[in-house]
């Protein structure tokens, strides 16, 4: 549990810090070459999901991101493995990032707009909260191949 507060804490910190840095020293529309054309800081206020999917039901992506952090937290008092708790806090933390921005930015609460700023050549501009729940992702079907349960108990294969 320990573990899994401490991964969700500093996700949610970081993403928090280094959007306020972007919106603090971004213009919108005038990206900044970080890494050349690597990476590049361009601030944009995304209201839908991942590429900008689903910009009109921004409520109903916020409700579908409340339920697993909500999901995330129950599932976590069965934790018993390093793997799946830093994989369930990088999920928390990115999943009440991006929370936080759709109920607390502009234009309204729920409607808010989900703040990001990461850009690499050929992908959607993103943020800290984004790679959090992607490495999550990764780290989940990685436990899972490896056939470590939630409990941290190895999964016996016939």
């Amino acid at each position: 549990m320990v573990l899994f507060a401490v991964a969700g804490i500093v996700v949610l910190g970081l993403d928090q810090l280094t959007k306020a840095l972007a919106l603090a020293h971004l213009t919108p529309g005038e990206p900044v070459d970080v890494i050349g054309s690597l990476l590049r800081f361009n601030l944009i206020r995304n209201s839908g999901a991942a590429f900008s999917l689903g910009a009109g039901y921004t409520p109903v992506i916020s409700a579908i991101q409340i339920v697993i952090a909500i999901g995330v937290v129950y599932l976590s008092r069965r934790l018993g493995s390093v793997g799946w708790a830093v994989a369930f806090g990088l999920l928390f933390g990115g999943a009440v990032g991006n929370i936080t921005d759709r109920i607390f930015r502009a234009p309204s609460p729920f409607h808010g707009h989900v703040v990001d700023f990461l850009q690499t050549p050929h992908w959607a501009i993103f943020n800290v909260a984004d790679m959090a729940v992607t490495s999550a992702a990764i780290l989940l079907v990685i436990q899972t191949l490896r056939g470590i349960r939630l409990d941290g108990t190895k999964e016996q294969r016939k």
